[in-house]
Formats: C-alpha cells, sequence, structure tokens
C-alpha cells in the first residue's frame, strides 16, 4: 500500500521534502493542547474560600 502511495505522489509530482514537511507540520499540529474543560466554571466558583484566620 505505501509502494502505491510512493508511486501516485511521484506521478503527482508531490516531492519527498514535501512529504516531510507535512509530517513535520502533522507531528506539531496534532498534539492535543491543555485542558480547558475546568475554566468553564466561572473563577469565582474555582477559589477557595477565605477562612477566618486569613483575614487577619
Amino acid at each position: 500500500m505505501k509502494q502505491l502511495q510512493k508511486w501516485f505522489d511521484r506521478l503527482a509530482g508531490v516531492s519527498e521534502e514535501e512529504q516531510k514537511r507535512l509530517a513535520r507540520a502533522h507531528a506539531i499540529f496534532a498534539q492535543r493542547g491543555p485542558d480547558l474543560a475546568a475554566l468553564s466554571t466561572p473563577a469565582c466558583w474555582r477559589r477557595r474560600a477565605l477562612q477566618a484566620e486569613q483575614l487577619g
């Protein structure tokens, strides 16, 4: 299957350097970003309540 893809790439004019560049781009941009699900709740709800000792 990979051999067929290589032949097709040669016929279509896709260079090996372009394939490497595309693979590198996939490696960079396919990574998952930080989990932002915790930010869906408001910040005031995520904060801990102040204790009387902390108010000082």
